[in-house]
């Protein structure tokens, strides 16, 4: 009985590490996600139970509290269970609450690192996050936050003034307000800017301009 909370990395296939295939190759269940690469299901043994549960934005085929009840189920009847999520677990990926469910229902489990995309991004584009000349700072800042809560979370002043480089994860549907709130709390609009969407997979695009535009 045991559940590993792997990092699938941002999408292209060799950017899964070799503990992570190792583990899928092993395991009784795999539970995964939208983001993750379904190419990765190929490493899965004969026999093994393959559970999707969804994670689109708006659109989740079971909710976090089922995921969570579901990885500590099939732990308890024995199994080596893989939860496969995009990026790396702990990085804006609730690994965290599952990490929680799993010490509170007794069940072992061990975090795999993945490649966020956030880093790996940006480098399939070309831009390095820090520069000794330009940018010896870099923030991770979730550009959607849980809407359950009352106010938003971040101090918009001090991510405008008082860091190099901002990167901002699942923040598409958020652009308008991001950019706004940042030039609002100071951070000059002519700052350059760049859009990094599905990288590192066949879907990459990329673009540069500036945060105002």
């Amino acid at each position: 009985m045991k559940v590993y909370l792997i990092g699938a990395g941002p999408g292209d296939p060799g950017l899964l590490t070799i503990k992570a295939r190792d583990v899928l190759s092993e395991a009784d269940v795999i539970v995964y996600d939208y983001l993750a690469n379904s190419d990765f299901l190929d490493f899965a043994k004969p026999g093994a139970e393959i559970i999707y549960v969804g994670k689109k934005g708006g659109d989740h085929t079971l909710s976090q509290e089922g995921i969570n009840a579901l990885i500590v189920e099939k732990a308890k009847e024995g199994k080596t269970v893989a939860r496969l999520k995009g990026g790396d677990p702990y990085m804006f990926g609730r690994g965290g609450e599952e990490a929680e469910e799993l010490l509170d229902a007794g069940v072992p489990f061990e975090e795999i690192p993945g490649i966020p995309s956030a880093i790996a991004g940006p480098a399939y584009a070309g831009i390095p996050l820090t520069h000794r000349d330009y940018a010896s700072s870099v923030a991770f800042i979730t550009g959607h936050e849980n809407p359950d809560k009352p106010g938003s979370s971040h101090n918009w002043e001090a991510l405008a003034k008082g860091t190099s480089t901002l990167v901002f994860f699942m923040g598409m549907k958020n652009l308008p307000h991001i950019s706004e709130q940042l030039i609002k709390h100071g951070m000059d609009p002519d700052t350059p800017a760049a859009l990094v969407h599905w990288g590192t997979t066949t879907k990459h695009r990329s673009m540069a301009s500036t945060i105002e535009k």
